[in-house]
């Protein structure tokens, strides 16, 4: 299990199969990490190794991982960019796609505000983003389930330093997929692909935004993920699409 250090970060990834990079980021909000894939909607690391060198990791600070660092006193989408850009750059990965679960949708678009040259696409699943009837889902799931198992591990936190934290992702753009404006959206040329869900955290209508505001987006139905059929067709689309922007050669 291989590790990516820089200051007063560390970064825990793994890598499988051989071909063109997809930085892949499991689902699990603040706990997104490796240990997630069996439990994901569907496995990408196993799925698409034969074809991509598939590379994941544990997000800073999440239980159950192995990767830390410090809680950002501002920007905090930018931190997590930080990480996610600079263990492409400790690979000596230039170019990649990336495809993100629930919390990586939001990482996807800050990365393609980021780092635009690199970023080929992106695939969206099951996006975390703002849901009108359930506003602060995701600072009251930050606050009370992710905090109380990171807080005994680290002396140097403390709550009102955490809420400040969730404060910052989640509430600062109290609108849309939390790491981006609209704004930024309209104006984000990567080609991307979005696979809805419709959960408080999932929001249906912020993948909707996205594949309406992002002029190169597209969408696939919803539902997808019943019957079994539907399911394999989706995963193959995703496939096809990853294919058609992994640049030639």
């Amino acid at each position: 299990m291989p590790f990516y250090e820089k200051g007063d970060v560390l970064i825990r990834y793994e890598e499988a199969g051989n071909g063109f990079p997809l930085l892949l980021v499991p689902g699990g909000g603040l706990n997104s990490r490796v240990s997630n894939w069996p439990n994901a909607v569907f496995n990408s690391m196993e799925i698409f190794k034969d074809e991509f060198r598939c590379i994941t990791m544990d997000q800073r600070n999440a239980n159950g991982g192995e990767s830390s660092g410090p809680i950002p006193a501002a920007d905090p989408w930018d931190a997590f960019a930080d990480d996610q850009l600079g263990l492409m750059d400790h690979l000596g990965i230039k170019r990649f796609l990336f495809m993100g679960y629930c919390i990586g949708g939001c990482f996807a678009l800050k990365l393609m505000q980021r780092a635009p040259e690199r970023v080929m696409a992106g695939v969206l699943v099951q996006t975390v983003g703002h849901h009108p009837e359930h506003p602060d889902y995701m600072f009251n799931a930050g606050r009370d389930v992710w905090a109380p198992e990171l807080l005994p591990r680290r002396p140097d936190l403390d709550m009102a330093q955490v809420e400040r934290y969730l404060h910052d992702l989640y509430r600062v753009r109290p609108e849309f997929v939390y790491s981006v404006s609209p704004d930024f959206a309209r104006s984000c040329q990567t080609p991307i692909l979005v696979l809805p869900d419709e959960t408080p955290a999932h929001p249906l209508v912020s993948s909707i935004d996205v594949a309406s505001l992002c002029p190169n987006a597209e969408i696939t139905v919803f539902p997808w993920r019943e019957p079994p059929e539907l399911k394999a067709r989706t995963i193959n689309r995703v496939r096809s699409f990853l294919r058609a922007h992994r640049p030639a050669g």
